[in-house]
Order: C-alpha cells, then sequence, then structure tokens
C-alpha cells in the first residue's frame, strides 16, 4: 500500500525543481540587484528625469546622456546597464543590430546601473567611461564602452588605461579624474534615474517608455520596436 510518505519526497523535489525552474526562466538574461533601494533625491536630479504614467515611463534626455545614433530620432532607447554584467554584454549587439537596421529613426541612449553586489569592477568602469567622455565626448565613450564588453573578462585599472590610451586621451588627465572619481555622482544619478524607473536588475531598457526586461533577442526586441513605431 502506498502511502503519504511515499510520495513526500518526490513531491518535494518536484516542488524544489518548479521552484527553482520558475526562478531560472523569470531571470532569464537578467541580472538583479536586491541590496540597493532609491535614496532620497532633491529637485532637479534623477528624479525629475522620470515621469511614469502607469504603463511607461518618460526620460528627459540631455546634453549629458550618451546618445548613439540620431539624436533626433522619434524612437527613443534607453538601456540601464552595467559593464561587468555578462548579459549586458550579451545584448549590446542586439542594440547595434537595431540602430543598423532602423537608421536614423532609432537612438540609443546609456545609462550607468552597476550591481555593486555582483559586480566590483562595474561602478569603476563607469567612472572611468565618464573620464573619456569628459576628453573625448560621445564618440570616446561609446569607444570606451564597446571595448569594455568586447574584453570584459580584462576589466580592471590596468585595462581602463589601455583603452583611454587607445582612444588618445590625454592619460594624465584621465588618470586624475579616475582617481579622485570625479564623476561618481553622475554615476550614481544614473543608478538613482533607474530605481525611479522601476530597473531591478541589468540589461533594463525602455523603448519609447516601454519597458523590455533582460537581454532579450533581436526578434522581440524588433517586434517591440515596430509596436513602437
Amino acid at each position: 500500500m502506498e502511502t503519504y510518505k511515499d510520495f513526500y519526497i518526490p513531491a518535494a523535489i518536484l516542488l524544489a525543481g518548479i521552484f527553482i525552474g520558475g526562478t531560472i526562466l523569470y531571470t532569464g538574461g537578467f541580472d538583479i540587484t536586491p541590496e540597493r533601494t532609491a535614496a532620497a533625491l532633491p529637485a532637479g536630479t534623477a528624479r525629475d528625469a522620470v515621469q511614469s504614467n502607469g504603463s511607461t515611463v518618460d526620460f528627459t534626455i540631455t546634453k549629458d546622456d550618451h546618445i548613439r545614433g540620431n539624436p533626433e530620432a522619434a524612437m527613443t532607447l534607453v538601456e540601464f546597464s552595467d559593464l561587468e554584467c555578462p548579459f549586458c554584454r550579451q545584448f549590446h549587439p542586439t542594440i547595434l543590430q537595431a540602430l543598423q537596421e532602423y537608421g536614423d529613426d532609432v537612438r540609443w541612449v546609456y545609462k550607468h546601473f552597476p550591481l555593486d553586489g555582483l559586480h566590483p569592477q562595474a561602478r569603476p568602469a563607469a567612472e572611468a567611461s565618464e573620464c573619456v567622455w569628459e576628453q573625448k565626448g560621445n564618440d570616446g565613450f561609446w569607444q570606451f564602452v564597446d571595448a569594455m564588453f568586447e574584453e570584459q573578462e580584462r576589466l580592471g585599472s590596468a585595462f581602463y588605461r589601455e583603452a583611454a590610451e587607445q582612444i588618445e586621451v590625454n592619460l594624465a588627465q584621465f588618470d586624475d579624474c579616475v582617481s579622485t572619481r570625479k564623476y561618481q555622482n553622475k554615476v550614481e544619478q544614473d543608478y538613482q534615474q533607474g530605481i525611479q524607473a522601476g530597473v531591478s536588475g541589468t540589461p533594463g531598457s525602455y523603448v519609447n517608455g516601454v519597458l523590455v526586461r533582460g537581454a532579450v533577442p533581436y526578434s522581440q526586441l524588433k517586434s517591440i520596436i515596430d509596436s513602437q513605431l
């Protein structure tokens, strides 16, 4: 005769498998940050740059934002990213493909969202990217970001300096900028803006304010873009 005990262990294993499987499906292609919440923000900073109407989020794009593509494009993709996140690395060429296909119709805005608890080099890399931007503008910034994702396994101060040198920055100025953490507030402001928008991990992107969660395949991103054009 089969009893309750006969089913107890297999059932427990099955339930555990369902729970773990569900978690993997929910977070697939997505690094989650569990340890930080939104800080109190003064007027005129990240809080004012994000407006939500329930189903979409509106971002105020300024001259200090990092834009790739046509600055006046009708379609805006805002990505909150982490330079040490493997899923962000996976998603990076996906957005590049969208820019190539849609041309002047789409602009890509990059925002920093370093997951400090998971990726210790994410914030230093983000701050270094801003030090390149200081000298070389958005072209230099994007070259640096591309280099970080192309050789993500090399993240560290020596690699940041090497990449910056290849972009032909003034290294003395770059070193001073990095060592004094000149742009730590700018990076943190991006992070807090993401928290205000509802970002909980990376990559977290918004296509004309519609959330795209994780490193979705190109076919899915294309479908979302087409629905917003």
